[in-house]
Order: structure tokens, then C-alpha cells, then sequence
């Protein structure tokens, strides 16, 4: 037989010495994964707290009764002060603060919307290749195009980096004739200022703020004229948001036709279109008036559609305000009939003169177009307007009854009788007028407070 290291002595002391074994193991194993101190300390406590007869039950009084049932035990009152120390959860140690990392901070308010609808930077790339193009640009080290201007003026470039940011320049480069290994091309009708922006843009893809407000006009057009979509986009977007007025809006459209700039273009035609009074009584619209008739009618036709959109969603709006009121005085029409109000109501009711103001907005109208209908002579359809009317009303309810059997509305069972023997023109008519009503209904969405749902 094998020793494995027990000293053997009585069936007791082993089962001690095992049970202490056991529970070393399982201070080492758990130590490895919380904190040591804290755990040393919960389970110094554990044999205390396991041997102290004063533990008190977590269990409620049925459940204690049921647990109990199966063992013969006794249960004393357990004291809460020696039960909470152990008891409460182990505070992590001071090695295990320094090991973990504090939160982030929690994000601000720096990236809102307002931040990405402002014009941009006046430099799209890092500050370092900006200065070193710019250097390159305003040093003019190596160039081998000469570029003239108004008044024999003239500005030296690379052939090379003209060739990359434009075809139309790299096409000229290539036609262009060699003197003494320079090229020499003209960029004229431009102020020198505009074609030395758009040169250095061609660089560094860099504006100075006051060149652009003065020159977004010249530079749009050498965009445009050389093909480089990036300065397109910048001058398009500064005339967007920081340019247009009433007295220049028609000019810009023009150009911005001629340039292809169609997002300009409706920017403009937009702002033609809201301030139109305005703007046709301006010097830019009565020189376009001459120059461009075309454009002209186009705008007066633009003008028309939206002016008869505005009366179409007008009319339409009307159309809804009378089905809403029509579906109103049905809600009222049941609210009377049904309930009662302060003054009318049905027979069976006791009225309450002293209750608070109804809250059905056609009710008081109603009431007063029974009591005429209650009282007038002429009362055949056709004979009163009045009368007319209410028998429009108690027919329109009948068809848009959901209860006919036990309406309280007087005539609706009648009425509906009567729509058997109706012709399909005018059955389809009221058809019409019920689907009308509905929908105006369930326009108004399920939380409006319009909409009460008794129909």
C-alpha cells in the first residue's frame, strides 16, 4: 500500500484534516481571480460564521416551515450585528484600484450639426503639405511654364502638377511649343488676383478667405473652364450660403447655367421663386428680361405651378376642415342622442344644467339645429335649409352607424331602410362622402384630441 503523506489516525481528525484541505485549495484557487486580501478575510470568517448558531434565516417563514419539516433542528433569533460584518461585500484592494484603468470622459458637445453646415476650411490637407506647397508654388523652384496675364503679367508654374489637376490644362501643355525648355501659355479676361488663386489652388487645394468672397465669380468660371471639380464645389457651396441676395440671385442662376452647376441653380431658382415680387422688380431681372427671354418664361412658369400647388393644397385643406366638421357633428350627434347634454338630451335622461362645458365643439351648433328642426313648420326635405340639413345629418349617420340594432339616434333604422330602395348615383355619392369622412378621421392620427373614437 502507497503512502500518499497522511499521518492516519481516527476516522475524526481525518475527516478534520480533510475538510481543512479542501478548503485551503479553494482559498488558493479563488484568490487567483479576486482580490487575496479581501477573500482571506471572507473565508477567516466563513468557519466563524458556519459554526455561530446565531445565523438567521434568509428564507421566509413558509419556506423556513417547509425546510425545516425535513430535518430536526431548532432555529434561535439570529443577531444582526454579528452577522453583518460578514455579510457585507469585500471592498477591492488598493492593488486592484491601480490596475484599473479610469473611464473615458464622457463625450461633449464639440461635433454638432451646426459645425458640418459651415462652409469649410480654407485648407482641405495638413498644414505641413500646405506650407510645402505652397512654398513650391510661391518660389517657383524648377518651373517650366510660363503664365501670362492681363497686362503682360505673368506667373511661373510645373508643367507636371498643371497636368494633374486639369485635362484641359495638360491637353494645352501638350500643344504648347518648347522655347528653351520653357512653356508658355495665357489665361486671359481674368484679373491677375482670380488666375493666381486658381493656380496656387491647383497646389496646395488652399484659398485665402478674402481672395474668395472678391473672386468666387472669376474662380467659379476657371472651375468650370479647366475641370476641377474640387474648386467647383468649393466656389458652388460659398455662393450657397454666403452670397446670394435678391440683387445678384438672377446673375448667379445665369452663370451657374453656363458653369453646369445644377444644385447653384436650384438654390437660386429656389430663391426666385419665394421672394418673386422682389426680385423681378431688380436691375439683374430686367437685363436678363432682355438677354435671356427663355430663362424668363421659364421662371414665370415655375412661378405658376407653385402658386396653383399653394391654391391646390389650399383647397384640399378646406375639403378636410368640412369633413372634420362633418365628422364632429356626428360625434356630437351620438353624444346628444346618447348621453344627453346640459340642455337636450333623450327622454329617459335627467339633464344636468349645472355640469361643466361639453367638450364636443359641435355640440352647442347641433342643439341648436335640433330644437329648430324639433320645432319648424316647414320640415319636408326641400322645404327648409335648416331642416335640409339635419335630415343630411341623421342620413349620414345611418350609414356610418357601427350599432344600428341598438342606436339611440332617432330614424336611423329608417334610414337605412331607405338606402335599399336608393338609386346607385346617389348611393355612390353618399358612399364617397362616408369614405371622405373617415379618412379626414383617421387623418388625425389615434393621440389627437379630436379624434375620441365614438364612431
Amino acid at each position: 500500500m502507497y503512502s500518499i503523506g497522511f499521518r492516519w489516525t481516527s476516522v475524526e481528525e481525518s475527516k478534520s484534516q480533510i475538510f481543512f484541505f479542501v478548503v485551503k485549495i479553494c482559498i488558493y484557487l479563488f484568490s487567483k481571480i479576486l482580490s487575496r486580501k479581501c477573500l482571506l478575510v471572507f473565508f477567516l470568517k466563513v468557519p466563524k460564521l458556519m459554526a455561530s448558531p446565531d445565523v438567521d434565516s434568509p428564507w421566509s417563514s413558509s419556506m423556513g416551515e417547509t425546510f425545516c419539516g425535513y430535518f430536526n433542528m431548532q432555529l434561535e433569533e439570529a443577531d444582526p450585528a454579528n452577522i453583518s460584518p460578514a455579510l457585507e461585500f469585500p471592498s477591492p484592494s488598493s492593488s486592484n484600484n491601480c490596475s484599473i484603468p479610469k473611464p473615458p470622459s464622457p463625450p461633449g458637445n464639440t461635433f454638432t450639426r451646426s459645425n458640418h453646415a459651415r462652409i469649410p476650411d480654407c485648407s482641405s490637407v495638413p498644414k505641413e503639405t500646405k506650407h510645402t506647397w505652397d512654398s513650391l508654388f510661391k518660389d517657383a523652384y524648377g518651373a517650366d511654364v510660363y503664365i501670362f496675364m492681363e497686362e503682360n503679367s505673368f506667373i511661373m508654374a510645373h508643367s507636371s502638377i498643371l497636368s494633374a489637376a486639369s485635362p484641359v490644362l495638360r491637353n494645352i501643355m501638350h500643344q504648347s511649343t518648347v522655347r528653351n525648355g520653357m512653356r508658355y501659355i495665357r489665361i486671359a479676361g481674368i484679373p491677375n488676383e482670380a488666375v493666381q488663386a486658381f493656380i496656387r489652388f491647383l497646389y496646395s487645394s488652399c484659398y485665402e478667405e478674402e481672395t474668395m468672397k472678391k473672386y468666387v465669380l472669376h474662380l467659379l468660371i476657371l472651375s468650370h473652364s479647366y475641370s476641377v471639380p474640387s474648386l467647383k464645389r468649393v466656389c458652388t457651396h460659398y455662393l450657397e450660403y454666403h452670397w446670394l441676395t435678391k440683387e445678384n440671385v438672377v446673375d448667379v442662376l445665369q452663370l451657374a447655367r453656363y458653369c453646369d452647376a445644377p444644385r447653384l441653380s436650384l438654390f437660386c431658382i429656389r430663391m426666385v421663386l419665394k421672394d418673386f415680387k422682389s426680385i423681378s422688380l431688380t436691375e439683374g431681372w430686367k437685363v436678363m428680361k432682355r438677354a435671356n427671354p427663355a430663362l424668363e418664361q421659364e421662371l414665370l412658369e415655375a412661378v405658376v405651378e407653385v402658386d396653383s400647388r399653394k391654391q391646390e393644397r389650399s383647397r384640399k385643406m378646406e375639403e378636410r376642415q368640412v369633413y372634420l366638421q362633418l365628422y364632429e357633428a356626428m360625434e356630437a350627434l351620438l353624444h346628444i342622442c346618447r348621453d344627453g347634454c346640459r340642455t337636450i338630451g333623450p327622454r329617459d335622461k335627467l339633464l344636468n344644467v349645472s355640469q361643466p362645458a361639453c367638450g364636443f365643439p359641435a355640440c352647442k351648433g347641433l342643439e341648436t339645429l335640433v330644437r329648430h328642426f324639433s320645432s319648424c313648420k316647414v320640415r319636408v326635405p326641400g322645404g327648409c335649409v335648416h331642416c335640409k340639413r339635419m335630415w343630411q345629418l341623421l342620413e349620414l349617420h345611418s350609414r356610418m352607424c357601427a350599432e344600428p340594432d341598438d342606436c339611440t339616434v332617432p330614424l336611423c333604422r329608417q334610414f337605412r331602410v331607405k338606402i335599399r330602395h336608393q338609386s346607385k348615383k346617389d348611393d355612390s355619392k353618399w358612399r364617397m362622402l362616408v369614405h371622405k369622412v373617415i379618412a379626414a378621421k383617421n387623418a388625425l392620427g389615434p393621440f389627437s384630441p379630436r379624434c375620441s373614437g365614438l364612431l
